[in-house]
């Protein structure tokens, strides 16, 4: 029977992700429009997005952190660009972006000394391959197949190379290790609900290091220059954009990092996404249709959790028909206005992915997993009556 309870928020996007609670438009009033996003009272509010990020991150004070273009990729490819090339590097790759950042270093840098230690969605590259003399490229959190490095024990201290972490769906909902990273990117668009376009680029002292020291043999486009003259370009780093930013969003992601720091801050933060994946590991646990994508528990992600349709009633089904049976579930519930853009990404296995970030009530989750069993059922109804 269809279920009585629903969702107060349905957004379960992967990005842009639901807002945090309690948002309203009323949060953008103070938002410093009309203005030079280097006015000075435009340009505290960008440090402020930095030094509120640090501080909630718990990121060591020797860190720079700046606010770059193009979301998540360009921080990634800013540092591709600029950090690769001065020796070997390793590139893990178990989902879509890992793949691009493959792509990037094999097919646009066209690196000679590179690596690629993949694995199928739902599974995690042998990491005990990892050669730490060269750099080293992954996504920390596979947004697109919901599989994590469950921490950075396999990383050493005394590595030569430096580690370069697409952490867009990891930083402010997992325990980030600073002292085993070198570079750490993210978008506003992921755990706290922030709008897209905008990234943040973190760098080690060894990543300066590097920056200051090495010239890529590449041109290398305006919006990619982290440095000056030899030395690094210092006002990245305290919220003097490449480029011009929207200081609507800006306004929108400081509501979201003092929303982070009044429920607790990074602690609380984690917290809140890890019960999203409690609740949903309880009812997959009960299902006799869904499982995680994600085969071993420690990697499955708590914000981007992806399913698979593989348990006994979906094993029986043709395998056309439960290829399917995703995209119409997803479409029920759109259309029910329970969940809204839960398929699976296009280029990851058919299934779903529900999103378990900071933002995300767990309440939300849990009335939404019996509309889960509902579609299904009515999908795989509707598909045997078209048989």
């Amino acid at each position: 029977m269809k279920p009585q309870l629903r969702p107060r928020v349905p957004q379960f996007s992967s990005g842009p992700c639901a807002k945090r609670p309690g948002w309203t438009l009323a949060a953008l009033e103070n938002a410093c429009l009309s203005r030079s996003h280097r006015a000075k009272p435009a340009r505290a509010k960008l440090a402020e997005v930095i030094d509120r990020s640090k501080a909630v991150l718990g990121m060591p004070e020797d860190w720079r952190l700046g606010i770059v273009p193009a979301s998540d990729t360009g921080a990634v490819e800013i540092a591709l660009w600029s950090l690769l090339g001065a020796r070997g590097v390793d590139l893990l790759a178990w989902e879509s972006f890992g793949k691009a950042w493959v792509t990037d270093a094999t097919k646009q840098l066209k690196l000679d000394d590179s690596r690629v230690i993949a694995a199928e969605y739902g599974e995690l590259p042998d990491l005990a391959t990892v050669d730490f003399s060269r750099d080293v490229v992954l996504t920390w959190n596979g947004t697109t197949s919901g599989v994590r490095v469950p921490n950075g024990d396999w990383i050493p201290l005394d590595r030569e190379g430096l580690v370069i972490a697409d952490a867009t769906s990891a930083a402010f909902a997992m325990d980030l290790p600073w002292d085993k990273l070198d570079v750490a990117t993210w978008s506003w668009q992921k755990v706290l609900g922030g709008e897209a376009a905008h990234g943040m680029l973190a760098l080690s002292p060894r990543a300066v290091e590097r920056l200051e020291r090495y010239t890529p043999p590449w041109p290398m486009p305006k919006l990619f220059r982290l440095t000056k003259g030899g030395a690094l370009n210092e006002g990245i780093f305290r919220g003097e954009t490449i480029n011009t930013p929207s200081m609507l969003c800006v306004e929108d992601a400081l509501d979201g990092l003092r929303w982070a720091e009044g429920i607790g801050g990074l602690a609380a933060l984690i917290a809140r996404a890890e019960a999203s994946l409690e609740a949903v590991s309880g009812w997959v646990g009960e299902s006799d249709w869904a499982t995680f994508l994600a085969r071993a528990p420690e990697t499955r992600s708590c914000t981007s959790i992806c399913l698979s349709l593989a348990g006994p009633a979906a094993a029986e089904l043709d395998p056309a028909v439960r290829a399917a049976l995703p995209k119409e579930i997803a479409a029920l519930l759109a259309d029910e206005g329970v969940a809204y853009d839960i398929g699976s990404h296009r280029d990851a296995p058919p299934g779903l992915r529900l999103w378990g970030g900071a933002t995300v009530e767990t309440s939300d989750l849990e009335m939404l997993l019996p509309w889960l069993d509902w579609a299904f059922a009515e999908a795989r109804g509707r598909q045997a009556s078209a048989a």
